[in-house]
């Protein structure tokens, strides 16, 4: 009893070091996470290196083909780009059981020291660092709390022969989909066979079945994400499957010839099993990376819809135009649009969550505000370089009302992403609204969505009528908010709905005020240059 409660506690310790590590990783590259994006779409073989290097950082192929089947359901990466990332990912993640090989389990207490020392003396990116050291460290002191409760085992002639003698490979197969499928890691079962491999208790024709299952069963992640994910999103959840079950099949039929290669590259058992975790993944990769292309689209035949695409960098701000002011600022405006209208797109999936909360679209809103974040930053730097020229003031004036613009579309897309949250909150805690506070948000809704859509007509065309909307309705729905909390208030004291609800529902107004307070802004500063006669057919 005292092994089997030290090795579920190794288990345990495992997976909060990994989880803990890849939550701190994100921490560190979310917001560069563009940037890697942008190499990864470009070939197949930069989205292999790619999926290579974030498994080795997160230290998990579930956590990179989670965050790779997200992208492409939030439209950041096609389809296609995900399928080279997804074989990477199998690569990566062979190297987690190389370590324990190599002893990291015996030097994990030194990274558990440096890294938690860090940790809670450092701040700012020293202190996140410290983190992944100390959840690094954490891991694999996991691992070798397991390797120190089978230890005894070698005494044990019941399990002696149960793992060294030659089964029935099914069972191991078996055991290696269930054990991943449930912790969600395919280096735990690979891991600990590689431990048992180092105190001589199992054998590699025993082992090899169960590296065969863990390799199906770290698609278990993948799929479950895949379930709340776009049609693109279910594509490379279940390519993730098909690849791993063609290559576990070759390898099956294969295996006498397989188990020779393996004894004659290394004659460790704990070796042979982290080279027969390698090449399984390497014929994998193999395999198909270069029928990519077909199978995609053999893919989208089966799983027929829109594989749509958001481009993360501008589509429309041309470096060769910024000789001429005008047709520089033409190309400003055609990029707002893109910004804004992506907003839209944003503010309507997150306020129908308020009614209907689906898991996983505001990972999807996040990966958008993302986007929105990056237009905005290139928008501006674009205006930077307009502003470095000799510009009349009507032209300057201009300059700096579009940045502002951008700063107000992109502050949008920040409440959205709140009201997103607050709606995940409301459906995980089963919170509910009143019928007067459900009519009350949907017509404040509808108002707020009203400027937004005129906000985003007026960006490609100016009309004084609709600036003289925007204003009204904005008046309209600061009144409409005001009166709302007030009889939030009388509903509160009546009884009739509770604190949680309370404070979900009137925080949901606040960001619905403030979305448009800066729709108003884009309304006025459009007004500005408008009576300044600023360049008409700009706007």
């Amino acid at each position: 009893m005292k092994e089997i409660i030290i090795v579920i506690s190794g288990v345990i310790l495992f997976l909060i070091g990994m989880i803990n590590l890849s939550s701190a990783v994100r921490k560190l590259i979310d917001v560069r996470i563009k940037e890697y994006i942008k190499y990864a779409v470009e070939k197949p073989l930069y989205g292999l290196l790619t999926g290579v290097i974030s498994t080795i950082i997160f230290q998990s192929s579930s956590a990179s083909t989670a965050l790779t089947v997200g992208l492409v359901s939030a439209g950041l990466i096609s389809f296609y780009s995900s399928l080279a990332i997804i074989l990477g990912t199998d690569i990566g993640t062979t190297l987690t059981v190389q370590f324990v090989v190599w002893h990291f389990t015996e030097i994990s207490p030194l990274f558990i020291s440096i890294g938690g020392l860090l940790w809670l003396i450092s701040r700012g990116r020293w202190q996140v660092t410290g983190q992944i050291i100390f959840n690094f460290g954490l891991l694999f002191f996991g691992l070798g709390l397991i390797s120190q409760a089978v230890e005894p085992l070698k005494n044990s002639p019941a399990f002696l022969n149960l793992f060294t003698q030659t089964q029935n490979p099914f069972l191991g197969i078996g055991l290696g989909i269930v054990v991943t499928g449930i912790v969600h890691a395919s280096a735990i079962p690979i891991s600990i066979m590689a431990l048992l491999a180092q105190q001589d208790l199992v054998s590699l024709e025993n082992a090899l079945p169960v590296i065969m299952g863990a390799n199906i069963g770290t698609t278990v992640t993948a799929l479950l994400v895949g379930t709340v994910a776009t049609v693109s999103g279910k594509r490379t959840a279940v390519s993730h499957l098909i690849f791993k079950c063609i290559g576990v099949s070759l390898c099956f039929i294969l295996m006498p010839y397989f188990l020779v290669i393996l004894k004659n590259l290394s004659s460790s058992v704990a070796q042979q099993i982290v080279l027969a975790h390698f090449l399984l993944n390497l014929v994998i990769m193999l395999t198909f990376i270069f029928i990519l292309k077909p199978f995609a689209g053999l893919m989208q035949k089966v799983l027929r819809g829109e594989d749509e695409t958001l481009p993360i960098w501008p589509e429309f701000l041309n470096r060769k135009d910024l000789s001429n002011a005008k047709k520089a600022l033409d190309d400003v405006q055609k990029e707002l649009q893109r910004e804004i209208s992506l907003v839209r797109k944003m503010f309507l999936n997150a306020t129908n969550m308020i009614t209907l909360a689906q898991e996983g679209r505001k990972r999807d809103i996040s990966y958008v505000e993302m986007v929105v974040n990056n237009l905005r930053a290139q928008i501006v730097k674009f205006l930077w370089r307009i502003s470095a020229q000799h510009l009349s003031t009507q032209l300057s004036k201009k300059v700096f009302a579009f940045t502002a613009i951008a700063g107000d579309i992109e502050s949008i897309g920040n409440h959205v992403v709140w009201i997103a949250e607050l709606a995940t909150q409301k459906a995980d805690k089963k919170v509910k609204f009143t019928e007067s506070g459900k009519k009350e948000l949907r017509e404040i809704i509808l108002l707020v969505n009203q400027n937004l859509d005129e906000a985003l007509s007026l960006i490609e065309v100016s009309d004084r009528e609709k600036i003289n909307s925007i204003i009204r309705r904005e008046e309209e729905i600061d009144i409409e908010v005001k009166e709302a909390r007030n009889k939030h208030l009388k509903r509160f004291h009546n009884r009739l709905c509770s604190t949680e609800a309370g404070l979900i529902f009137v925080e949901m107004l606040i960001h619905l005020e403030r979305i448009s307070d800066h729709c108003n802004n884009i309304a006025e500063y459009v007004l500005d240059i408008k009576e300044r006669n600023l360049d008409k057919s700009c706007i």
